[in-house]
């Protein structure tokens, strides 16, 4: 019998460093689904995909606000990050001025994922 699928977000999961980050903005491809924008680069030789969560100081001054942007971006792709069939550092950018709720977000995550994972199998 196969196990459950488990919905988390570990940290080896997380995309961080100065070199890892700007490999991402050099090397990677955009896409623009919904209220995201998503960097995206192949060249991960890990087995997992990596993620980046970024929403601009420009569009929301108070941290609450972006902080509660980020955290429903990273449940959005973690309920769906197995519509990735290949893994790949992923880069998500908010882009709308004002806070949308969880479902638009939810949805314009499942249209990113899917634009990603066609494009990437080209």
């Amino acid at each position: 019998m196969d196990a459950p699928l488990r919905h988390t977000l570990p940290k080896a999961e997380r995309l961080s460093g100065k070199t890892a980050i700007a490999a991402l903005l050099e090397k990677g491809r955009y896409v623009t689904a919904g209220c995201l924008r998503v960097c995206y680069c192949v060249d991960n030789a890990l087995e997992h995909s990596r993620i980046l969560v970024s929403v601009p100081k420009k569009s929301f001054k108070r941290a609450v606000k972006r902080n509660l942007l980020k955290r429903r971006i990273r449940e959005s792709y973690r309920l769906q990050k197995e519509l990735l069939t290949l893994p790949c550092d992923l880069m998500f950018v908010y882009t709308p001025r004002e806070v949308l709720p969880s479902a638009a977000i939810f949805a314009a995550m499942t249209e990113a994922l899917a634009a990603v994972d066609k494009a990437v199998k080209r």
